[in-house]
């Protein structure tokens, strides 16, 4: 590797907030920052067979419902998400909403996550850790009879507050 590549690679890195001039991990200080109100919603899907989706809708799953099991899995992820992600501060999160629908036109489970939280810092990774750990929650509780399932589409779709501002996902998933 030449100079110029060494360099670029170092002035990308200083961009990055987790990673130091000398390319070391490390948690963003947000001691500084305005506690403002933040909320972050993302959403994904998990897609089976029929057959899956018809026994969800049902009910007739023997481990329960499946649906109010992946919403509080949701739910206690999105709380938990500083312990699953190294550099992610902790949170006093002040609402977790974990939406499901089942879509039997595209035989999935829709999955979408708002949290929100009066902070120092976004909550763009609970929203998303909530999302996945909902899809995980499905495929264990599902795969003794789909093991084909697929999560998929996992994205952040907006977020308000804070030093960035408004952001919302242009196209939609």
């Amino acid at each position: 590797m030449d100079n110029e590549e060494s360099h670029s690679g170092l002035e990308t890195m200083s961009k990055l907030t987790h990673i130091d001039s000398k390319g070391n991990a490390k948690m963003v200080d947000v001691g500084e920052k305005q506690s403002t109100h933040r909320i972050a919603t993302a959403s994904g899907s998990i897609r089976m067979a029929s057959e899956t989706l018809a026994l969800i809708a049902a009910g007739g799953h023997k481990k329960g419902d499946v649906i109010a099991i992946a919403r509080i899995a949701g739910i206690q992820a999105a709380k938990s998400c500083s312990g699953l992600i190294p550099l992610c501060h902790p949170l006093l999160l002040t609402s977790v909403d974990v939406a499901l629908e089942l879509d039997s036109a595209q035989n999935c489970v829709l999955i979408e996550a708002t949290c929100k939280v009066n902070g120092q810092t976004g909550v763009e990774m609970e929203a998303l850790t909530a999302v996945s750990v909902a899809a995980l929650t499905i495929y264990d509780m599902c795969k003794a009879v789909d093991k084909n399932m697929v999560i998929e589409a996992i994205c952040l779709k907006e977020k308000l507050g804070g030093n960035s501002g408004h952001y919302q996902r242009s196209e939609s998933v």
